[in-house]
């Protein structure tokens, strides 16, 4: 069995079945992210994807965005935001970069996922860092389940899978910009650096908190 057929078995038990009706998808519309909406469209289209949109995102990824729900029909896309009044003058990312992902992404995910026991991350442990151990299911301390389907995808069948089903790339791809955040967080990457070297480059930070949560110190060996 292939690796998308292997995973796309494994997505349809899960929102079919084991969690119907209690699970959601969790995309940022980034440079890897049409792989797993496109085998979780397959199964079915109308599958909660919450997408963080922080308000500081680059004009590529909200156009992307569009481009992939249409692609894929997806009928339930829920932009997650941030309180506005939080960061009024928007700088927060200047002096308090941990600050400002908390109020911009680890907040409201955490209020979009309140409905849901369980939900789909597309991290993978060819990222490096703190991914390099990823397990493919983690228990969280609130009893909310996350699932990891692409967990031991390599790059290269990253790749094999956007040719293979014609998926549109991210247009910011051709700037050499590898893991796509938030514009005042992102640089392209140089030759031989990790996908994620761009984010929040210069700074010890490598993760922006909604992966990190003390909800998710219960994981499952892979």
């Amino acid at each position: 069995m292939s690796r998308e057929a292997e995973t796309t078995t494994l997505l349809r038990a899960l929102i079919r079945e084991r969690f119907a009706g209690r699970i959601a998808l969790v995309s940022s519309f980034g440079a890897e992210s049409a792989v797993l909406l496109h085998l979780a469209a397959g199964i079915d289209p109308a599958l909660p994807v919450i997408f963080l949109d922080t308000g500081k995102l680059f004009p590529e990824t909200l156009a992307y965005r569009d481009r992939l729900v249409a692609r894929f029909g997806l009928r339930d896309v829920r932009a997650a935001r941030p309180d506005p009044a939080a960061d009024p003058a928007g700088t927060l990312w200047r002096d308090d970069p941990d600050g400002c992902c908390g109020l911009r992404k680890v907040a409201p995910l955490e209020a979009a996922l309140a409905p849901f026991d369980a939900w789909i991350s597309g991290r993978k442990r060819f990222h490096g860092g703190e991914r390099s151990t990823l397990p493919p299911v983690e228990f969280g301390a609130d009893w909310r389940i996350r699932i990891n389907p692409l967990a031991g995808w390599s790059a290269g069948e990253i790749a094999a899978c956007f040719a293979a089903n014609d998926l549109p790339a991210h247009p910011l791809l051709a700037r050499g910009y590898r893991s796509i955040g938030c514009a005042p967080c992102t640089r392209p990457v140089r030759d031989g650096e990790d996908p994620r070297a761009g984010r929040w480059a210069g700074l010890a930070k490598t993760e922006c908190g909604i992966h990190r949560s003390p909800a998710f110190h219960h994981q499952v060996p892979a």
